[in-house]
């Protein structure tokens, strides 16, 4: 096996323990001496792998994310890759819950947010070939706030839905420059 597999393989363990961890404890009182333990590997390891155990959440949360909305490219609708977001997510909902109630440094709405954001920004710079506006921009960030918000309220059981309908609503609060522009490269 080569090294890179390993470190995947042990990335993924490390994140499964973490997700062990949070069925008893709040993401800000585990710590990574437990992370250790519950995986069987040394703090060594752990570190050669992570910075913190924010870094493991936001780097579980990438592997998710990037599996959702990998397709979009390839002419997959926002919608589309929302439901996809939205059922990976309802599928791990305890670490996300537990993941979206933490407010400490590394926060994963702010990694969420720097990640669809970007995300929507080169799909749009790429399929149009040119820099997006300020204007535009800041529609896509206010809309992506939103998104996250919404999700987040879902996750933490504040919003009852099916992971269908929150994208329906999603997509459906789009600006409508913003959904223009989104027609137009056919990410809708």
């Amino acid at each position: 096996m080569t090294v890179t597999k390993s470190n995947e393989r042990t990335k993924y363990e490390l994140a499964d323990a973490m997700k062990r961890c949070m069925k008893t404890a709040p993401v800000e009182k585990i710590t990574v001496k437990e992370i250790v333990e519950a995986c069987g590997v040394t703090r060594q390891t752990f570190y050669r792998n992570f910075q913190d155990k924010y870094d493991l959440i936001n780097w579980y949360f990438d592997k998710i994310l990037l599996e959702s909305f990998e397709h979009m490219g390839e002419g997959k609708s926002v919608y589309e890759g929302l439901v996809n977001k939205f059922t990976y997510i309802q599928e791990e909902k305890l670490f996300f819950k537990a993941a979206f109630k933490n407010d400490d440094q590394n926060c994963l709405r702010d990694h969420d947010f720097q990640l669809i954001t970007a995300f929507y920004t080169d799909q749009i710079e790429s399929r149009t070939g040119k820099k997006i506006s300020p204007h535009l921009q800041f529609q896509l960030e206010m809309y992506c706030q939103g998104s996250i918000f919404m999700t987040v309220q879902w996750v933490l059981g504040c919003r009852k839905c099916t992971p269908e309908e929150l994208a329906r609503s999603l997509a459906g609060a789009m600006p409508a420059e913003l959904s223009d522009v989104f027609r137009e490269v056919g990410l809708i």
